[in-house]
């Protein structure tokens, strides 16, 4: 068997083993038509991935304009988004890869205003540039909801974190905030030492609403996303309730050590260290290995500082993100909240559940179990 062969039948059973077990990046994707497009799969490269996955998008896209009922478009347009979702998968480094993931912001808009409430688009000014984000509201009569400010790492974006992790938020009476990390998406900054002042006119903006609480504010950053969301728990502790780092690096992560022995992590199916390097505006692993070490929270002194409460979670057998970083922030600062479970990156069982429970104790909002 060929080498592209060899890697495009790997790729397949990667897939297929997400597919079955509801995982990223194939959650929420259906089922049957997901395998059939997996299996018709000519190559990993970007021109026959795009084909399949946007062949795929194309299907739904048509249904969904040719449904009347609106609960079966809003599910139709959905599919769509999910499909071309994984036509940009996993960072659009191609030009074939950004029109999907252009394509995918429009079916998911799409899809989120036929929501109740729908999604709203919000854009600041900010610097030269514009900061874009989604705002969704949860459905109940709470005149000033707390707010979840939701983000998470190189490949899974303010899109994909509206059903991961917003819906639980919205079903806890939580105002839910979806923002790109710094370095993907439509964050208007690259990742650095200083990136995090992208949330800061967030926080201005949250201040003046007078329709949600922005002195009950959290931030809760999944897999690299976990960095920022820690960081900001320091940088901006005075305007936050709490946050939570669910699977992000510290300092241990950004060494050239972890880097090197995670460069190549079966819990990623291709492109891991594009990725990364993407978010510096680079695309090898040298580039991203130059620039990660500044990102340290250890050393740039922050861990002993005081800091919002702070809840860190991750799985065991992290091979992307060292669990070691749980255990050292444990020793520096303020005490902190921390769950390990079972399982590789981000951990698995109820991961989710568990955060939003805690999040919720925090800052004192409604349990899901609690009648409206």
């Amino acid at each position: 068997m060929a080498a592209a062969e060899e890697t495009l039948a790997a790729g397949k059973e990667w897939l297929l083993a997400r597919l079955e077990r509801g995982a990223h990046p194939l959650d929420g994707l259906d089922p049957e038509a997901a395998r059939a497009t997996i299996d018709a799969l000519t190559g990993l490269d970007p021109l026959s991935w795009t084909a399949g996955w946007g062949a795929l998008a194309d299907d739904f896209a048509a249904r969904a304009q040719a449904a009347t009922d609106r609960a079966e478009q809003r599910e139709l347009w959905f599919q769509a988004y999910r499909a071309a979702f994984m036509g940009r998968y996993p960072v659009p480094n191609h030009p074939l890869k950004q029109r999907e993931y252009d394509r995918a912001r429009e079916f998911f808009l799409n899809a989120t205003t036929l929501e109740d409430p729908p999604l709203e688009v919000v854009e600041l000014p900010f610097e030269d540039s514009e900061l874009r984000f989604y705002l969704t509201r949860p459905a109940t009569s709470d005149r000033r909801p707390p707010v979840a400010m939701v983000w998470a790492g190189i490949d899974t974006w303010k899109e994909e974190m509206h059903v991961r992790l917003g819906a639980l938020m919205r079903s806890r009476g939580f105002a839910v905030l979806l923002v790109d990390m710094p370095g993907v998406g439509e964050s208007p900054v690259l990742a650095g030492p200083d990136a995090e002042r992208q949330w800061t006119p967030i926080f201005d903006w949250l201040a003046e609403r007078d329709d949600l609480d922005g002195t009950r504010c959290t931030a809760i950053g999944g897999s690299f996303g976990g960095y920022w969301a820690m960081k900001l728990a320091y940088t901006h502790r005075d305007r936050l309730a709490c946050a939570v780092n669910w699977g992000g690096g510290v300092h241990i992560t950004f060494t050239p050590e972890w880097q090197q022995r995670s460069r190549n992590a079966s819990s990623y199916l291709m492109d891991l260290m594009a990725a990364r390097a993407r978010i510096f505006g680079g695309e090898t692993f040298e580039d991203y290995v130059s620039r990660c070490p500044e990102l340290s929270l250890l050393d740039q002194g922050l861990l002993d500082q005081p800091s919002a409460p702070l809840l860190l979670v991750n799985g065991r057998d992290d091979v992307q993100n060292s669990i070691d970083d749980i255990y050292l922030s444990l020793d520096h600062g303020d005490p902190k909240a921390a769950r390990v479970f079972d399982g590789g990156h981000m951990g698995e069982g109820p991961v989710a559940p568990t955060i939003a429970d805690w999040v919720a104790r925090q800052l004192d909002a409604r349990p899901a179990d609690e009648p409206r």
